[in-house]
């Protein structure tokens, strides 16, 4: 890991086989696990037009470094960008808002400088980590999609916003989508696809 801290050898193979082929319609889904386990609940979604890029506990850090070779260089029509939960987890050591905020800004920028739409999606709620039970999450992501939904809004970048209709009374993730607090189940993602497949198809 200390040769290659972001994992790009994860998607490597794959993303090889994917240069070979045009596609004017890919759409790449880059985020951590709760983008990664999608395809674990929805095999069909990820076997035409869309391309699973994520990566369990990965922070925004790890995931910008990885932006070039698991979006860029596929050459997709599409990016929908969801990441920061693993950094207000502080998985990769403490960072704020800002900084979080600055990480997304930065794969926005370069997936605008490639000619690629951004579907930027907003962090799902969550109140606890049973990996850091000592940190509090559920204010500091309602900064976050704050930040996330205003850039949104004055730069035009398409939002899909999965916090308002997921999240429950105490400010975390509805306990019908999710097992753990953190992670949507099956019925999560039946929720957000709609969500985000709207988007798309207005895009294409």
């Amino acid at each position: 890991m200390k040769n290659d801290w972001s994992n790009l050898k994860k998607y490597a193979i794959q993303n090889e086989a994917l240069l070979d082929s045009e596609n004017s319609k890919r759409i790449v889904f880059i985020g951590d696990s709760i983008t990664e386990f999608w395809k674990n609940y929805d095999i069909e979604l990820f076997k035409t037009n869309f391309v699973n890029r994520g990566i369990s506990g990965q922070t925004t850090k790890e995931i910008l470094h990885r932006f070039t070779q698991d979006v860029l260089n596929l050459k997709p029509k599409i990016v929908v960008i969801l990441a920061g939960v693993n950094d207000i987890a502080e998985n990769f050591g403490a960072i704020s808002n800002q900084n979080i905020f600055e990480n997304i800004v930065s794969m926005i920028d370069m997936a605008k400088s490639s000619k690629i739409e951004v579907i930027l999606c907003s962090i799902l709620p969550a109140n606890k980590f049973s990996w850091k039970p000592k940190i509090t999450p559920a204010e500091k992501i309602i900064e976050l999609n704050k930040m996330l939904k205003l850039y949104s809004e004055v730069n035009r970048i398409t939002y899909v916003d999965y916090y308002n209709t997921m999240i429950d009374n105490e400010k975390g993730l509805n306990k019908k989508y999710s097992d753990d607090g953190v992670h949507p189940n099956n019925e999560g993602y039946k929720i957000m696809k709609p969500l985000v497949i709207e988007v798309i198809s207005k895009l294409l």
